[in-house]
């Protein structure tokens, strides 16, 4: 009796303490999307009459506004191909469906959008750049945003994603590591994952709009990715590694705001050095450099013991401006990091 009591005991406290830690996050979620909902409206006047339901609510977290991306096309160095495709071929039918009215039915904007290549090529930056030079809503989707504890609530969750994208419309559901959510099916799939699969299929082939929602992923391996969902995303780009001429434009664009030597910094040398680096390789090149000019700086002038500079009131601190032997200092030690990824 005793040993049956304490079994009941524990059971009924881990169900009470489960209702109570999902009610306290429910209502958290749900204060949050409230605010949320409320700065939509008061920044898009078609949407003042939004109606969302709890599910739809609890995905505004996930939403971005695209006066909250601060990324641009000006920002993305060494694509341009790609970007000119993309205004053509993605934004363009997004944003002025009425330019391709003569031929509607041929012309739209593709259901789907798959930018496939090695890590930190500049994938998920191009996807924040789209949303904002279209002026879409963004709806960044993580599998910890789908899944549910509970069977059945997952499934009410994808569905919620569809409906929320179709009320904000245009609207971008963006999916980074695609292959991590869509990969392929298989007999020995869980059956929650393969019910999940089936309606997330079956939402984006039924959605019903003016070609205004687009679904995009980002992935570092493509072929791990469900060949019915590969039909999906007809349009398909790959990110590479940058070329030489694709290295210097990345690089300018880093350091345009920086002090750079004007007779000790040699581009061409720095570009030939980080031959097999990728856009974040380069940044953090960039980064790394900047900071040996600082750290000079700071080891010739702090005095340990007082914990300040030493340095006279007029003193502006003139840390010296980069050399190209800053850039050579770190860039073997990028490069091996990049190799070994």
């Amino acid at each position: 009796m005793a040993g049956a009591g304490l079994s009941v005991y524990y059971i009924l406290n881990n169900i009470l303490n489960d209702y109570v830690d999902s009610s306290v996050k429910n209502k958290e979620s749900e204060k949050k999307g409230t605010g949320i909902l409320k700065k939509i409206k008061s920044s898009n006047p078609h949407l003042k009459d939004l109606s969302l339901n709890q599910y739809e609510k609890s995905l505004l977290n996930s939403l971005v506004t695209p006066e909250e991306i601060s990324v641009t096309f000006e920002d993305v160095g060494g694509l341009q191909d790609i970007i000119d495709e993309l205004r053509e071929a993605v934004i363009l039918p997004l944003t002025e469906p009425e330019l391709f009215a003569t031929h509607s039915d041929l012309i739209q904007s593709p259901k789907g959008v798959l930018f496939y290549g090695p890590p930190g090529c500049g994938k998920t930056m191009l996807a924040k750049a789209i949303a904002k030079e279209s002026g879409a809503f963004f709806l960044s989707i993580r599998m910890s945003t789908i899944m549910d504890k509970w069977y059945g609530e997952s499934n009410k969750i994808t569905d919620a994603i569809f409906s929320l994208a179709n009320k904000l419309q245009p609207c971008i559901i963006f999916i980074d590591e695609i292959d991590s959510f869509l990969r392929d099916r298989s007999s020995n799939d869980h059956e929650v994952s393969a019910m999940l699969k089936a309606e997330f299929m079956t939402l984006w082939d039924g959605l019903k709009s003016n070609g205004r929602i687009m679904v995009m992923g980002a992935t570092n391996r493509k072929h791990d990715i469900d060949e019915a969902f590969l039909r999906r995303l007809p349009k398909t780009f790959a990110i590479g590694k940058p070329d030489a001429t694709q290295r210097r434009s990345i690089l300018s664009k880093i350091l345009s705001g920086a002090k750079v030597d004007e007779e000790d910094f040699d581009m061409d040398l720095i570009v030939s050095n980080t031959r097999g680096c990728s856009g974040s390789d380069l940044r953090e090149l960039c980064r790394e450099a900047a900071i040996l000019p600082v750290r000079e700086y700071i080891r010739e002038n702090y005095n340990y013991k007082s914990g300040k500079l030493n340095k006279d009131e007029k003193d502006d601190m003139p840390v010296r401006p980069l050399r190209t032997s800053d850039f050579l200092k770190t860039s073997q030690t990028t490069i091996q990091a990049s190799t070994i990824d």
